[in-house]
């Protein structure tokens, strides 16, 4: 496993408790915030659950929260990013 794929899992595996305390000491340890840092840390955490593939299934929670705390842009940015990955076998109407 390369040295990312490591830490994304654990930090998943973090994320998965919507604990913003365990997060934030997570990443302090992990040098990836400091202290104070970011300044909201709960939106940070709700943004990368609701970015996290392997999280699909807090996905809706986390689009809720985005929603329910003034962040609807970004909830409708991972709203459309989760309906369906565009590319290759995509059924979207070319004009």
């Amino acid at each position: 496993m390369t040295e990312y794929a490591n830490f994304r899992q654990r930090l998943d595996t973090v994320l998965r408790t919507l604990d913003v305390k365990q997060v934030s000491d997570f990443l302090i340890a992990e040098k990836q915030w400091s202290e104070g840092q970011p300044a909201d840390p709960e939106f940070a955490m709700w943004v990368m659950i609701a970015g996290s593939p392997s999280l699909r299934d807090l996905h809706a929670q986390a689009q809720a929260w985005l929603m329910s705390h003034g962040h609807e842009e970004e909830a409708k940015i991972f709203s459309r990013g989760n309906k369906q990955p565009q590319g290759k076998g995509s059924k979207k109407k070319r004009r």
